[in-house]
């Protein structure tokens, strides 16, 4: 579904992404992990076209997307719910999710996914009107899957979507990621918490200063030695 080839991708002067390759295939769930700073949200942002690769290949579906305006990747399929959440605080989670749907024009469908959204994310059925920015943490990250959502992507990138949240919401987000997976949707997670990203990936890749250090099967990286020393706490 996607196959990123070899891309290298600069801030400024700083080589950020090193030759980084990673497949997707069709209704996994692929985590990337590794410590702050080491790429992974600059390969998520490479993917949604929010930065441009100075060499190598993002193929979606077969179709090369890397220069691609952002709001026709969204079009195409691809959504991403970014790294602290991003929502629009000053508007209303009603407006929010309104807004996920901005390059739709199906209106019946629209209306389904949001009775959708509702089912799964039963907070944010109590909250329709209230203004995002004084939901909590665990809501505003609610909100913003919700919100990625109603694009219907057929690929969800999610950047960090554990940070800063209490163990039980991590649970319940980790949980919702499942569901999400389980009726369609492939994802790609970024996630700084190894443990919980692994028990849940059907594939995973190690990403090191900007460059892939390991991949495999989920099962495969957890029982690494390696990976257990540097990400899992022993």
């Amino acid at each position: 579904m996607l196959e990123i080839n070899d891309i290298n991708v600069y801030y400024g002067a700083i080589h950020a992404l090193k030759g980084v390759s990673v497949t997707v295939e069709e209704g996994q769930i692929v985590t990337l992990i590794g410590a702050n700073g080491a790429g992974k949200s600059t390969t998520l942002r490479t993917i949604s076209g929010l930065l441009k690769p100075k060499a190598g290949q993002v193929m979606f579906e077969g179709k090369s997307i890397a220069g691609m305006a952002v709001h026709n990747i969204v079009k195409l399929g691809i959504s991403q719910v970014p790294e602290g959440r991003r929502i629009f605080a000053n508007m209303s989670v009603l407006e929010n999710l309104e807004l996920g749907a901005y390059t739709r024009s199906d209106s019946k469908g629209i209306r389904e996914d949001m009775d959708k959204i509702f089912s799964r994310f039963s907070r944010l059925a109590e909250r329709k009107p209230q203004m995002a920015g004084t939901l909590s943490g665990g809501e505003q990250q609610m909100l913003a899957m919700g919100r990625a959502l109603m694009s219907r992507p057929r690929l969800l990138l999610l950047d960090e979507p554990s940070m800063g949240l209490a163990p039980l919401l991590v649970k319940e987000i980790f949980s919702i990621i499942k569901e999400i997976n389980a009726s369609g949707t492939t994802v790609l997670l970024v996630e700084q918490n190894a443990n919980m990203a692994l028990s849940i990936a059907h594939k995973a890749y190690v990403l090191e200063t900007g460059r892939i250090t390991l991949s495999g099967t989920a099962e495969e990286l957890a029982a690494s030695e390696a990976v257990r020393k540097a990400y899992l706490g022993g």
